[in-house]
């Protein structure tokens, strides 16, 4: 008599609002064209880039981008630096902006402190799409750190103006913050993560903590999927990452034991539920 597994995928996990945005902009004209070029990953997730991809959606880099002429090109929600929006000017290129409008708001932001001449420093990876978008409202001059160990390698000014990356963690955020405040620095601190990513860790915590194992599920280069990883890993040391089905080790779950599925705001719900289904059958 076999006992199965119970398994339940996490309400909460999956697309955020931003890429559900642009995910359906892509769809929409491939449905009307059948092809459209996109600067960049759309997602950092390889199964659901593969799965438009072969929908007609053809991801392109800075330099392809740069030689295109008079196409339809989409900007996915990690937004752009305003060179992107210049090239598009000189080339006759059609932007389908799908930028997020928490990354929006942000990029506004930074480019206000910036006119003001403050001192700006960024919270978040170097080399980011979202964080070239952010850099290129300072024309390059802010300074990217990843933790407070680089930031400290810079020579700091007495005022500090800190952002950060919308898919930072908000604890890490204020004890950098509370690490300069103690050491004198004046800081004017904008918290600029995305609600969506940050509540997001409160309820994974919950979720986490009921199961006896739990599957994350996350592309290998999503930032908040790293972030998200180690919530569930502090919560359940039990938590196993993978990026598609087939890395599933069936030896690492026993009969009867319940598992929790899980993802970045980059993971979609198509592939949580190939891996619950995977999970069903063993």
């Amino acid at each position: 008599m076999p006992h199965h597994l119970s398994v339940r995928i996490d309400p909460n996990s999956g697309f955020c609002f931003g890429v559900i945005y642009a995910i359906q902009m892509a769809e929409d004209i491939l449905d009307e064209q059948g092809y459209l070029y996109c600067l960049g990953d759309i997602v950092h997730n390889d199964e659901e880039v593969q799965r438009l991809e072969q929908r007609g959606l053809r991801i392109i880099d800075y330099d392809v981008f740069a030689r295109l002429r008079e196409e339809k090109v989409l900007i996915r929600a990690h937004g752009e630096p305003p060179s992107t929006y210049q090239t598009a000017l000189e080339n006759d290129l059609t932007l389908i902006d799908a930028s997020c409008p928490v990354v929006l708001k942000l990029q506004n932001r930074i480019k206000t402190s910036y006119d003001k001449q403050e001192k700006i420093f960024i919270y978040g990876k170097h080399g980011h799409a979202e964080v070239r978008g952010l850099l290129g409202q300072t024309s390059g001059n802010a300074v990217v750190f990843e933790n407070l160990d680089e930031l400290l390698s810079h020579e700091l000014p007495a005022n500090i103006t800190l952002y950060s990356q919308t898919t930072k963690s908000t604890d890490s955020f204020y004890r950098i913050k509370g690490e300069l405040e103690h050491r004198g620095y004046a800081v004017n601190p904008n918290d600029t993560i995305c609600r969506q990513v940050s509540n997001r860790d409160k309820d994974l915590r919950k979720f986490a903590a009921q199961y006896d194992q739990v599957v994350f599920v996350s592309g290998t280069k999503s930032s908040n999927g790293k972030v998200l990883y180690q919530v569930c890993k502090d919560t359940n040391p039990n938590t196993h990452f993978i990026s598609k089905v087939e890395e599933l080790c069936p030896t690492q779950f026993q009969p009867g034991q319940s598992v929790g599925i899980c993802g970045a705001t980059s993971t979609p719900m198509w592939l949580m539920e190939d891996v619950r289904d995977a999970l069903l059958a063993m």
